[in-house]
């Protein structure tokens, strides 16, 4: 983290003198939608306090005053325009204390019913540096629940889009040198380029900036409230000179993931190498600090049907040549489970075409010869290294595959129920299942810090994984997956999952698929069926880094 104390955002934290400017006709008490004035009235009063959704003239002028105060640096009078005086004092303050912020001049939109959009340019100087600083954010005019007054409702984005509660926007010399981040062959890797990166790329110089033998430069910053996150740079006014940190990630693999997630409105993929576990590729669309791909919690559907077959396969229950049940629908303890359509296969058909086909009866109808409800949730975890505190470098969350019972074990199989994956997870399922091992993913290499990396009790015998990626090929070459996978080369197998969501009419995309030393899942939200949607990011992933 960088040096300087944070700016408290609390009432009664600053004692603040307003500016030569005069707001006198907007010098309200702070009224919040939900509390800050002291709702003192007369009688008479309260009979005249407006109710309603503010006028458009009261849009008008309460978003223009607020404007002015703000622009002038004035954080008393525009606080006061807001339902939270208390708290929008400290952060307007902050904006020219801390951040070094002046020469504001905010440009608004037309309003759009009681939202008013508008576009900042100001200058940041410190230390007689100085550069522009211009972007876009929003603000909403409420109406006083005490005072019936139009006031800004306050949220620290109003003041930047990326401020949220408790983070504080700063100027000054970083304390942790800039990184030069670079993928396996040396090729620099920049936010500019490679967007889905910026998270991870902010992770890793506040992780690794200090001992990558870099100088500090000066910057404007977001400082989080949670210390455990990283600053978010905004501006840099004089470089420093950045450290050179090593990544495992792959340029085209990565070019491809960006390209690939942009055809959806939310998409996320992540390519691992499965003989070493080096991740080649994250990428997400839209991105957040919230790193999808590598700390989403979702249920994968089908695709998680790769671990249930490992499973059934070690336990001897089942054989991928060997004859498998597939009927359009089966009740396992009072919970009734069928095939996408209700669709059967016919007497005599193997377990490799229940696999391929997506047969939800085939796998639950095993359950009970398992004769342990908990056993895919140890198969998980002993095997597939799920739950283990992965160390890859940077945040990401390792699945979850709880012990259940009775209907809920029967929807694990399927990859429903309480089951939580992400991309990253599902790529590294789909690794070990290649390889036969666990090699715990990582997007620097353990030799930079010498960090413990989670390991696996056992790995899978050498018959199961051979049969689990004959299955695997199966569906690339004739199952749901071949379409998808039609323009990938080599060695190739795949796994397709829809997972039903509740409240959502459509269902979730899931795919994930090997080419090669490179396996690759991907996630498509509301996309329907895992050929579709994610089948077509993944192949484009795989088809750069293969």
């Amino acid at each position: 983290m960088r040096s300087g104390a944070k700016v408290a955002v609390v009432g009664g934290a600053f004692v603040l003198v307003a500016g030569g400017i005069g707001y006198g006709a907007y010098s309200v008490l702070g009224d919040t939608a939900g509390g800050g004035g002291d709702g003192t009235r007369s009688a008479s009063e309260s009979s005249t306090v407006k109710t309603g959704p503010p006028s458009a003239e009261e849009i008008a002028q309460t978003s223009k005053g607020f404007f002015d105060a703000w622009a002038a640096g004035d954080a008393t009078a525009a606080a006061l325009l807001t339902n939270n005086e208390a708290g929008a004092e400290p952060v307007l303050t902050s904006y020219g204390e801390d951040a070094h912020i002046g020469k504001v001049k905010i440009t608004p939109a037309p309003p759009v019913g009681t939202k008013v959009p508008y576009t900042v340019e100001a200058t940041v100087t410190f230390e007689g540096k100085s550069k522009p600083l211009s972007y876009a954010s929003e603000l909403t005019v409420v109406r006083g629940l005490t005072t019936g007054k139009a006031l800004v409702d306050w949220v620290p984005a109003v003041v930047h889009p990326q401020l949220t509660e408790g983070a504080t926007l700063r100027t000054g010399e970083s304390s942790t040198p800039t990184i030069e981040a670079v993928d396996r062959n040396g090729t620099v890797l920049t936010k500019e380029k490679y967007p889905s990166l910026g998270p991870i790329l902010d992770t890793l110089r506040q992780k690794y900036g200090e001992s990558s033998g870099g100088s500090a430069g000066i910057e404007t910053w977001i400082e989080p409230a949670d210390e455990s996150q990283p600053d978010v740079n905004l501006l840099t006014l004089a470089k420093g000179r950045p450290g050179k940190v090593q990544t495992t990630l792959d340029a085209n693999a990565q070019a491809a993931a960006e390209r690939a997630v942009k055809k959806y409105a939310q998409a996320s993929v992540v390519a691992v190498k499965p003989s070493t576990g080096a991740i080649r590729a994250v990428a997400n669309n839209p991105v957040s600090e919230f790193n999808v791909a590598l700390q989403g919690k979702q249920a994968p559907g089908s695709t998680l049907k790769i671990m249930t077959a490992a499973l059934l396969l070690e336990k001897g229950l089942v054989t991928a040549n060997g004859a498998a049940e597939c009927p359009k629908d089966v009740l396992y303890q009072g919970a009734s489970f069928h095939n996408l359509k209700n669709f059967a296969l016919p007497d005599g058909s193997t377990f490799t075409q229940s696999f391929a086909r997506s047969c939800n009866t085939a796998f639950i109808k095993l359950i009970d010869d398992t004769k342990d409800d908990a056993a895919l949730a140890k198969e998980a975890r002993e095997v597939f290294g799920i739950g283990l505190d992965w160390q890859t470098g940077v945040v990401t969350t390792d699945g979850s595959v709880p012990e259940e019972v009775g209907g809920e074990a029967a929807a694990q199989y399927i990859g429903q129920g309480t089951v939580q994956m992400n991309a990253l997870n599902m790529a590294s399922i789909t690794a070990t299942a290649m390889t036969g091992t666990f090699q715990q993913p990582v997007i620097v290499p353990r030799s930079l810090d010498d960090r413990k990396l989670a390991q696996a009790s056992r790995s899978l015998p050498a018959s199961v994984t051979q049969q689990l990626k004959t299955m695997m090929r199966a569906t690339a070459a004739w199952g749901t997956g071949a379409q998808a996978m039609a323009s990938v080369g080599g060695d190739k197998g795949a796994k397709t999952g829809s997972a039903e969501v509740d409240g959502q009419k459509t269902s979730n995309s899931w795919f994930t698929g090997f080419s090669n030393d490179l396996a690759a899942a991907a996630v498509v939200q509301t996309g329907g069926h895992g050929g579709d949607a994610a089948g077509p990011v993944v192949a484009e992933v795989l088809r750069a880094g293969g």
